[in-house]
Order: C-alpha cells, then sequence, then structure tokens
C-alpha cells in the first residue's frame, strides 16, 4: 500500500440493527434509532475524522471485517471502492474499505475484488433499511472505484479543514 493507512472509527458493528452515531456534544457514541426493518449490518459502518460530506457528517465508510468489532473501534483501513447512495437528506456516498491488519481482506485492492454477495447484500441492506421508517427513504446509486473513494475522502477533508473543523466526528 503505497498511502498511509485511512483511520476509520467503527460505530456499528456488523451484524447489529443498532444504529449508533458518535455524537460530539457528549464526546462519545450513543444509540440513535433502532433499525426497524428485518435486516442487519452487513459490514461494521463508521466515519472517518476530520471530514465533512455533503450531509453535513464525517465521511461514511463501510470496513469489511472477518469479526465485528465495537462502536469506538479504531481500524486503520485501505479504501478500495465507493457505494453511491442518497437518503432524505441528498448524497451520502460511503468509502468501501479493508482493515489493513486482517489478511481475510487486506489483499483487496479495488471494489471488483468484493465478493459479490457481499456487494449484492451492502445494495439491499441500504435499499431497504428506512422502509419502515417515516419520512425517512434510501436510493442505492451504484459502485465506484478506488480512485473515487480516495478522491471523495481528499475532497471530505479538504472540506472539513475549510471549515475549521466543524462537524468533527
Amino acid at each position: 500500500m503505497s498511502e498511509d493507512p485511512l483511520i476509520c472509527v467503527v460505530e456499528i458493528p456488523k451484524g447489529s440493527r443498532n444504529k449508533y452515531e458518535y455524537d460530539s456534544e457528549l464526546g462519545g457514541i450513543k444509540l440513535d434509532r433502532f433499525v426497524s426493518a428485518s435486516v442487519v449490518y452487513p459490514t461494521d459502518y463508521g466515519y472517518v475524522p476530520k471530514t465533512l460530506a455533503p450531509d453535513g457528517d464525517p465521511l461514511d465508510v463501510l470496513v469489511c471485517v472477518s469479526e465485528p468489532t465495537f462502536p469506538g473501534c479504531i481500524v486503520p483501513c485501505k479504501a478500495i471502492g465507493l457505494f453511491k447512495m442518497s437518503d432524505e437528506k441528498g448524497p451520502d456516498d460511503h468509502v468501501i474499505c479493508v482493515p489493513c491488519n486482517d489478511p481475510g481482506w487486506n489483499t483487496l485492492e479495488d471494489v471488483d475484488d468484493l465478493p459479490q454477495q457481499l456487494r449484492a447484500e451492502i445494495g439491499h441492506f441500504f435499499g431497504v433499511y428506512k422502509d419502515l421508517d417515516p419520512d425517512r427513504h434510501s436510493e442505492v446509486n451504484g459502485w465506484d472505484d478506488r480512485a473515487a473513494a480516495l478522491e471523495t475522502v481528499k475532497r471530505s477533508q479538504e472540506v472539513f479543514a475549510q471549515r475549521g473543523g466543524a462537524g468533527e466526528g
């Protein structure tokens, strides 16, 4: 890997229906809601610190893990792709990552290396996970490659820096 690891903070472990979010006012991770649809997160889910995505939150990441971690776990990762989606707040792309220290995943280089079944699970989960929630919706918009993921990370870091750290997660 030529670039430095992307530092990711896990909010939601793989297999959970609890939606945890970092709360900067409380200084920790809180339970935001329960996913009412009968689906579970197909990967660990979290964010990249010191980034700001178009929805005003830190940039979302999906971390492919062999075993679920835990809320607050810091995972050095390699970005391999971009999962494109939107929700009621607008564009909400997620960077697909693999842990640098997990030999079951760290050989993957691009989104095309992801198992097709996992790609299908990710698309299905984010296509339906808000279906039973009033006033919430999501739309899957496809996949993009590692270069697009790295560009998204760079852009979100620049926006964070320009805003002087607003929205830190």
